[in-house]
Parts: C-alpha cells; structure tokens; sequence
C-alpha cells in the first residue's frame, strides 16, 4: 500500500482508500455480513481511511464501520459529512447547535470521541459564500470534536471558491475519466494551497468497470434507477452525469486502457492514482471480490504519456459536451 499525506494534516492515508455509500444503502440489497467482510479485507491490506456519511443508509454505513474498526481507531482514519439530513439551502442547517447535532449522532454511531475529517456534504454556493459554516468547523476542531475538516463539492466553482476563503485541510470531488475538469484550473490550486483531494465516483457508478449493456437495469432503490435523470440529487453523482446508454458506448470505447491492467476497473482507478493532485481515491464496494479488484488497481502498469494524452484528447472530443448537471 502507498501512503500520502492528507493535505496540510498530520493524516497519512492509503492512495486507495473506500467509501461507503454503497454499503449503507441506495445501491440495491445491502449484505452487511459482505460489508463486513470486505471492510477486514480492506483493512488487512493496509487501507487505513474510509469515507462515510450520515445519510448512507441514514447512518447504517458509520454503525458499520464502528463494528469493522472497533479496537483500531487510532489506525484507521474516517472521514464522515453532514448536511443532507436536513434543509441544505437553510442557514440555520449549518448553525452551530445543529452541527453538533449532527456530529454527536455521529461519534455515536462511529463509537467514536473525536472524528478525523468532517466535509460539509455538498453545499449550495450560497452557504459556503455565507462562509458562517467555517466558523462552526473551526470551534468543533477547537474543541478536539473534529482534527480536521473539508468540503464535498459538486462544480469546480465551489472548489475554488473553498480553497480561497476557508481553512479546508480536504475537498471531495466527482472525478474520473469521463470527468477531467478538476485537472484544469482546481488541482493544481489545491496543490498550491496544500489542500488535499479525495476522488468519489471514481468509477462512474460502474459505467467505467465496462461491465453494462445499454439492457441493463437497477433495484428501485437503487440511485442509478432512482436518480438516473437527477431526480433526487446532483445528476453527476450518477453515471458521472453522463445519460446511461450514452455512458455504456463511450465506455466501450475506453476497453483498451484495459490492456496489460487487468480490467477496466483497475485501469480506470489507476489512472486516478497516477493525478499528482489526488490523495486518494475512494470507490464504493459491497463485498470482498469488489474489494480485491478495486485493490489490484495498486499493481498495474503505468500510463504512458501518450496514453495519458489520448485519454485527455477522449475527454475533450467525445464526452465532456455530454456531461449533465453542474460541473
């Protein structure tokens, strides 16, 4: 496993690490006996950094983690998020008897006193500029609740707006082959600022695994079915914004970075994993066999450069302009 320091924080965490969504639920059954095997895997690896959230599976997944963690919570970091639970356009959502609410319900669930890294989970733009969240954050490290904080975001707007005025020690953000943009402008601020970058979706929400045909279908609760046109949340968060049979064709498209990697799975991780900007990486899992294959992305080939342009010239002239959602 390789370790990178977490931004300006005293946190080394795994280049590969894990989130949480898909075990706590709105990604079909969920089998927390698999969960709970696949969280050891994990960890007998030497993953040592999860990223959860109060609504997955309205704090299934950080009860989870509590029980694969327990007797190693000073090895292995979390980093949980708040905010979606309630109202994310009302101020008051981000007061600071709120947050506390939700951090206490937290550390409960976790069986934890104090929580490595807490994002505020998506915010419209409106809050951050209200910026009075950041000062909430700042008491909560204060007071040793939280050691550090940092932001989930959706556009690259929000990001700078983030690194620019506030004390984020992380951001979170959609990033894959099918989304380059952070590459742009916001890494290589982040990287100025010393702030860290954690890449979700990483794998499109399956679509770069390469593993569907335009037929396939999704469990009702399940947000690929659910949110498939954004109907509940961001449409980014699904498919990485990109219309499902659209997603297949393109993804067919990238079959070769496979070549000598393994599998698309790894072959996509791996391309994150070689971004000098990102941290870690974070794909979901339900089980150990995800786990594993998530894992074998450490130990594949490099990219060439020319490989690397080829994808960054894909981006441009085959996907970026079918991107849906705010980016």
């Amino acid at each position: 496993m390789i370790y990178k320091q977490l931004g300006n924080t005293n946190l080394n965490i795994s280049t590969l690490s894990f989130g949480t969504w898909a075990i706590g639920g709105a990604w079909g059954k969920v089998n927390d006996t698999e969960a709970l095997k696949g969280l050891d895997c994990a960890m007998d690896a030497g993953v040592n950094f999860f990223d959860t959230a109060d609504v997955y599976g309205d704090g299934h997944a950080e009860e989870l983690l509590a029980k694969a963690t327990k007797g190693k919570e000073t090895e292995i970091h979390i980093a949980s998020k708040f905010c979606r639970s309630g109202d994310i356009s009302d101020p008051q959502n981000y007061s600071r008897e709120q947050v506390s609410i939700y951090l206490d319900n937290t550390l409960r669930r976790l069986n934890r006193d104090t929580l490595d890294l807490y994002q505020i989970h998506c915010p419209p733009l409106e809050i951050l500029k209200d910026g009075s969240v950041f000062e909430v954050l700042e008491k909560l490290k204060e007071e040793g609740k939280i050691r550090y904080y940092g932001v989930s975001v959706e556009t690259v707007e929000e990001g700078l707006y983030v690194l620019e005025n506030s004390n984020a020690s992380a951001l979170q953000v959609i990033f894959n082959i099918f989304r380059q943009k952070p590459l742009e402008e916001l890494f290589p601020k982040a990287m100025e600022k010393g702030v860290g970058i954690l890449a979700r979706v990483p794998l499109a929400s399956g679509l770069l695994t390469g593993k569907f045909s335009k037929d396939a279908t999704f469990e009702e609760d399940d947000h690929r079915h659910f949110n498939k046109q954004g109907q509940s949340f961001n449409i980014g968060e699904t498919f990485a914004g990109i219309e499902f049979e659209k997603g297949v064709d393109l993804s067919r498209q990238l079959e070769w970075i496979a070549e000598g990697r393994g599998n698309m799975t790894q072959a996509a991780l791996k391309w994150i994993l070689e971004q000098e900007a990102v941290t870690s990486v974070i794909p979901g899992f339900r089980n150990v066999k995800q786990v594993e294959d998530n894992l074998g992305a450490l130990n594949v080939k490099d990219y060439t450069p020319e490989e690397q342009e080829r994808l960054v010239k894909f981006y441009e002239d085959h996907v970026r302009e079918y991107i849906r959602g705010a980016y």
